[in-house]
C-alpha cells in the first residue's frame, strides 16, 4: 500500500532551470519533427489520424512502452513502484504524438484523443475508488479479521481448509477485489498451515486460482470485467453466463491438488476477533451501492460510476452518525464492538485506497491509447481478429495476460473493439480474467502471495502446477463454448 493518498513532493527546482530545460527539449523534438519523413494519413471514426506505425515515433512508443513494462514486471525486484514508469512512458509517448501533429498543422487531434482517453480513465477510476474505500472500510471494522480468525478455530483439516479457502475466495472475489480476497484466505492458510510448505504452498495456487476465477463472472470482480462492462459490450446480468465456466477453472485443478494436500489435523486456535460497531450495516451499505450502480446503469442509462458515487455518500453519512454516536457508546465500554478510541473517518478510508494501482491504470490507459492513436491497435486487430478468428485470439489473449498484466491487454482489446458475438465478448472476458493464474506474476493475487508466504509460495512452485492450471483454463472455454452456444 502507499504512504498516503498522493507521491511525495519532488524536489523544487528554480523557475529558470525548469525554463531551460522545457526549452532544450523543445528544440529537440522540433529537430526531430522537421526530418520526419512523409506520412500516411488514416480517416479514423472521428478524427483525421496520422499512420505512425512505420515512423520514428511509433518506434520509439512501442520501445518505451517495452521499457515501461519491464519495469512494472520487475517491481518485486526493483522496488519501484508499478505507477512510475507507465505515467513517465505515457506522458512521453503522447509528446511525441503531439510534435508530429502540431508540426503537420493538425493542432487539435492528439488533444481531442488525449481526453476520451482521460474519459474512460475517470469513470473506472472513481469505480474502483469507491469500491476500495468500502473495502478499507469493512477491513478497519474487521470484518475480514472476524472471518480469519472463525475459519482457524473452527479446527478443519489440511484438506477441508484448502476446499473452504478456495470456495470462500471464488464467492468473495466477484464483490470484493481479488487481491484483497488472495491475502484474507492467505493469512488464514499462514495461520494453520504453519510449517508445512506443501499445503501452504498449494493452497497459495488454489487460492489464487479460485480468486482470479471468481472475479471473472461479476462485472465488480476484476478491473477487466469492469472495463467491458463500463464499455457497454456486455450486459450486467450477461456476465452471470460466465458462472459454469468460472466453477470448472477452479474445480478441475483444485481436484487434482486435493490428492497432494497432507491429509492430517492442524492444531486449533481459540482467537475470537469481534467486529466494530457498524460493520454489518457497512456491508449492506456495500450491496447498496453496488445495486444503486446496476440501477443508474440499467434503468436511468447512466454510466455505473454516477450510482457508485451516489453509493458512496451512503458510507459518507453512516459514518457521520458513528463519529456523532462514538461517545454514547463510549460510555457503555470499549470493548471492541461498541465504542471507537478513534472516531470512524471515511476520508481516511480513501487515503488508504491503492493509489499506486489507481495511477498505474492511469498509466496503461494513456499509453495503450497512445499506441492505438498511433495505429497498432489496428494492425494487431487485423492480424488476430480478421486473420487468426476471434476464438483463437481471443484464448490468445488470456496466455498473453500471464505474462502481461491483463489490464492493459484487456483495454487494448476494448480499443480495437473487433465485431464480436457476445459469446465472444465473454469468452475474451474469461480468458482475460483466469489466464493470469497460468503463472504466479500473471495477476496482482499472484504477486501479492509471493510476498505475503515469501519462501513457502514461488514462482517455480506455481509453474510446477501450471500444466494442471492449463487443463482447467482449456475445460473452462470448451465448457463456455458448449455451454453458452446460443451467444455465439
Amino acid at each position: 500500500m502507499p504512504d498516503g493518498p498522493w507521491a511525495p513532493p519532488a524536489h523544487p527546482l528554480q523557475p529558470e532551470r525548469n525554463i531551460a530545460l522545457n526549452r532544450i527539449l523543445a528544440a529537440a523534438l522540433a529537430v526531430f519533427a522537421l526530418c520526419l519523413p512523409g506520412l500516411a494519413w488514416a480517416t479514423g471514426s472521428d478524427l483525421q489520424r496520422l499512420d505512425l506505425t512505420r515512423h520514428w515515433v511509433g518506434y520509439a512508443a512501442l520501445g518505451i512502452f517495452a521499457v515501461a513494462y519491464a519495469l512494472v514486471m520487475a517491481e518485486e525486484f526493483t522496488q519501484l513502484r508499478k505507477s512510475k514508469p507507465v505515467i513517465l512512458a505515457a506522458g512521453v509517448i503522447w509528446a511525441m504524438i503531439a510534435v508530429v501533429y502540431v508540426s503537420n498543422g493538425m493542432t487539435h487531434e492528439a488533444e481531442a484523443a488525449v481526453r476520451h482517453n482521460l474519459l474512460e480513465y475517470a469513470e473506472l477510476m472513481l469505480f474502483l475508488l469507491v469500491a476500495m474505500t468500502y473495502i478499507n472500510a469493512m477491513e478497519e471494522r474487521r470484518v475480514f479479521d472476524a472471518l480469519r480468525s472463525w475459519l482457524i478455530r473452527k479446527g478443519f483439516s489440511f484438506r477441508q481448509l484448502f476446499w473452504l479457502t478456495g470456495i470462500l475466495a471464488f464467492f468473495i472475489s466477484p464483490v470484493a477485489d481479488n487481491l484483497t480476497t488472495a491475502l484474507l484466505m492467505c493469512a488464514v492458510v499462514l495461520a494453520v498451515g504453519g510449517d508445512n510448505t506443501r499445503f501452504v504452498s498449494v493452497a497459495c495456487i488454489n487460492i489464487v486460482v479460485a480468486a482470479n476465477a471468481g472475479g471473472a463472472f461479476s462485472p465488480f470482480g476484476d478491473i477487466t470485467t469492469l472495463m467491458v462492462w463500463q464499455k457497454g459490450m456486455v450486459t450486467f446480468w450477461g456476465f452471470f453466463a460466465l458462472f459454469v465456466p468460472s466453477v470448472v477453472n477452479f474445480v478441475v485443478p483444485a481436484a487434482i491438488m486435493h490428492f497432494a494436500i497432507p491429509n492430517q489435523q492442524p492444531s486449533a486456535n481459540d482467537e475470537r476477533v469481534p467486529m466494530k460497531r457498524g460493520a454489518r450495516r457497512i456491508i449492506g451499505l456495500f450491496l447498496l451501492t453496488i445495486a444503486t450502480a446496476v440501477g443508474f446503469h440499467n434503468f436511468l442509462h447512466l454510466p455505473p460510476v454516477i450510482g457508485m458515487l451516489t453509493g458512496l455518500s451512503y458510507l459518507q453519512l453512516f459514518g457521520y452518525y458513528l463519529k456523532k454516536t462514538a461517545r454514547i457508546d463510549d460510555s457503555v465500554g470499549n470493548n471492541g464492538r461498541m465504542g471507537e478510541v478513534v472516531p470512524f473517518d471515511v476520508f481516511n478510508k480513501v487515503a488508504r485506497a491503492e493509489w499506486d494501482t489507481l495511477l498505474f491504470f492511469y498509466g496503461v490507459v494513456l499509453c495503450v491509447g497512445g499506441l492505438g492513436f498511433i495505429g497498432y491497435l489496428g494492425l494487431a486487430s487485423e492480424l488476430m481478429y480478421a486473420q487468426w478468428g476471434a476464438t483463437a485470439a481471443n484464448v490468445a489473449v488470456g496466455v498473453l495476460s500471464a505474462i502481461v498484466d491483463n489490464i492493459p491487454v484487456m483495454f487494448a482489446v476494448l480499443t480495437m473493439q473487433p465485431e464480436m458475438s457476445t459469446g465472444q465478448w465473454l469468452l475474451v472476458t474469461l480468458t482475460a480474467g483466469v489466464g493470469g493464474s497460468l503463472l504466479s506474476i500473471g495477476s496482482a493475487a499472484g504477486v501479492a502471495l509471493m510476498g505475503q508466504a515469501r519462501g513457502k509460495y514461488t514462482f517455480f512452485g506455481h509453474l510446477k502446477w501450471t500444466p494442471v492450471i492449463a487443463l482447467g483454463y482449456a475445460a473452462s472455454i470448451g465448457v463456455h463454448m458448449w455451454f453458452n452456444a446460443d451467444l455465439f
